[in-house]
């Protein structure tokens, strides 16, 4: 991958992980499914009315908008919203990773190689350890919540790659139309009107002013800016290249929660945690660089006037 590519996909990862502190904050104030429908309401009306319709084929618009969209959220937020820790659910979110790279081999037939199949089962027991040590405080349902969620993204990886949009952004505002719709019809099911008109009328006070700026942070920074840049990235290169660079959100997310919530994890899931990361990040990097050195020839991937080509994946 090009350092300018890389470059962006860890600006993005910055955005995602900030990203779940403003999360927090709108879950003060409204109830987890209805604050999905909300938030992709919001993003549907004006691509509606103003984005042209992305040239893809219809299925991967739909695919994209039921994993991304409508999965991903109703088990993230509704993990968080039973009491999955912000920080917490920043790492947990990033078995999407693994997710893509196993999804990827299989639908897609790209290249599984076994470093990188390794790196993949260190971040895979990392997981685990995080599981167990949340499992310890009675807290399973919202970790498996926020792992359903985190298999919804690589639904949304794959349905991207595959979709091959020609302008990114137009898909990611396109997908906003899925889930305002089953979002709504499972909010009202199960959290009922009444919970749904009072977070509303509750949201005109001056105390919920957060929750509509961490709502705006989410639309704006969360899906339209970093998902666009993210899809781009997805259709020019492999899904199991782009996707570990999501192994950075939780490095930002636990930060941001421990400054601002002071949240502090045991020690249990910071060792699960510095496996994922770990795991994914190193077999992503160095089958990337023994690729290039396949191809090319010797190659000092550390040199800083090394062409940006040559570090490029093998299977792209």
């Amino acid at each position: 991958m090009p350092r300018s590519h890389a470059a962006l996909a860890c600006l993005v990862a910055i955005f995602w992980g900030l990203n779940f502190l403003a999360i927090h904050a709108s879950l003060e104030q409204f109830p987890p499914l209805f604050l999905v429908a909300l938030r992709f309401t919001l993003m549907a009306l004006p691509a509606l009315l103003f984005v042209p319709r992305p040239q893809v084929p219809l299925r991967w618009l739909v695919g994209y908008g039921l994993g991304f969209g409508t999965l991903q959220f109703l088990g993230l937020y509704s993990g968080m919203a039973a009491g999955f820790p912000t920080g917490l659910a920043s790492l947990v979110l990033q078995a999407s990773a693994p997710f893509t790279v196993l999804l990827g081999a299989v639908l897609l037939r790209e290249r599984m190689t076994a470093r990188r199949a390794l790196g993949i089962g260190v971040a895979v027991a990392g997981l685990v350890l995080v599981g167990i040590s949340r499992g310890g405080t009675g807290a399973w349902w919202p970790f498996w919540l926020v792992v359903l969620g985190a298999f919804g993204w690589a639904i949304g990886n794959i349905s991207s790659r595959l979709a091959a949009p020609p302008r990114p952004l137009e898909l990611t505002m396109w997908m906003a139309i899925v889930p305002p719709i089953p979002m709504l019809a499972l909010s009202l099911l199960l959290e009922g009107p009444r919970r749904i008109t009072d977070s509303l009328a509750g949201s005109l006070t001056a105390q919920a002013v957060p929750a509509w700026i961490g709502l705006a942070y989410t639309i704006v920074f969360g899906t339209i800016v970093g998902s666009g840049i993210w899809v781009w990235l997805m259709t020019k290169h492999p899904a199991g290249v782009v996707a570990p660079f999501s192994m950075l959100v939780p490095v930002v997310g636990i930060t941001a929660a421990w400054l601002v919530l002071g949240e502090s994890p045991h020690l249990l899931e910071i060792i699960g945690g510095a496996l994922v990361v770990g795991g994914v990040l190193w077999s992503g990097r160095l089958v990337a660089a023994r690729g290039a050195a396949d191809r090319a020839g010797p190659v000092d991937v550390g040199d800083p006037g090394a062409s940006a080509d040559a570090v490029e994946p093998a299977d792209r």
